[in-house]
């Protein structure tokens, strides 16, 4: 059996990134998204570079089969996981009681259930081959997060699974990372329904560096990688600051970003 990397969410932002630091560093790649003509095109400008041409797999990760679909796909070709990346995931900004309650149960269902299930799946096979689970987090977790509070709190649930997995499954030899991104220059921002240009530039880091950090935290072991001094002092506030400033504070910003209403005609 071949060991591979599988990355969730590998079509845009960061998972392309991280498929492509990856594939740089010589593994063998599964990339798995809804848009299959991104993945594809990805998959070509990896294969140019030399390196392995990466399997692509176009899944709803977001439906309960995901993981038995991909469990499959992967057996069928005589592949093991080696590394999971789950980056899958999407944000919504304005109040919970405002937004769509369906598309935010459907936000816990990818950024939780799918990144749990992903995590634990492969535990076997992971240590096997020595490997491990990178979860792509946000400085999000470690705050509140009014303005985005169904968003705030599944990354306040990925980073607390994450650094357990990490305590649980060290003995193991299997490496567990949370990576904590702040604000990337990806199309998540406007899937969001967030205002361009938004974030404070000291916060904002490119997808290519983010990525980077968190491959580089993966394979030393890390337990949560922040990238960025200004996103480490961010992370670091909720343990000075007192809470209602913090939400107040917070529920301001997000206010910010959120487009005004178009005028009536």
């Amino acid at each position: 059996m071949t060991p591979v990397t599988i990355i969730t969410g590998a079509s845009a932002g960061i998972g392309s990134e991280l498929a492509r630091v990856f594939a740089r560093n010589g593994h063998a790649l599964v990339l798995l998204a809804r848009r299959k003509e991104r993945l594809a095109a990805l998959a070509a400008e990896i294969a140019a570079t030399g390196k392995p041409e990466p399997m692509v797999l176009a899944v709803d990760l977001s439906v309960r089969d995901a993981v038995a679909r991909v469990s499959d796909a992967l057996a069928t070709r005589e592949l093991e996981p080696q590394f999971i990346v789950n980056n899958a995931g999407f944000g919504l900004l304005g109040p919970a009681s405002a937004l769509d309650r369906a598309e935010q149960c459907n936000m816990i269902e990818l950024n939780i259930r799918t990144l749990t299930d992903f995590s634990l799946a492969f535990v076997d096979s992971l240590a096997l081959h020595r490997g491990g689970v990178l979860n792509v987090a946000s400085v999000a977790g470690f705050l509140p997060g009014p303005g985005m509070a169904v968003y705030y709190a599944t990354k306040a649930y990925v980073l607390s699974f994450s650094e357990a997995l990490h305590q649980e499954l060290k003995a193991r030899g299997v490496r567990v990372t949370c990576l904590c991104p702040g604000p990337v220059a990806t199309e998540f921002a406007s899937r969001a329904g967030a205002v361009e240009g938004g974030a404070p530039a000291l916060l904002s880091l490119s997808a290519a560096r983010v990525a980077e950090a968190g491959y580089l935290g993966l394979m030393r072991g890390q337990r949560v990688v922040v990238p960025g001094i200004a996103n480490k002092i961010v992370s670091f506030l909720p343990r000075i600051v007192p809470r209602p400033l913090l939400l107040s504070v917070l529920a301001k910003r997000q206010k910010r970003r959120t487009p005004s209403p178009a005028p009536r005609t």
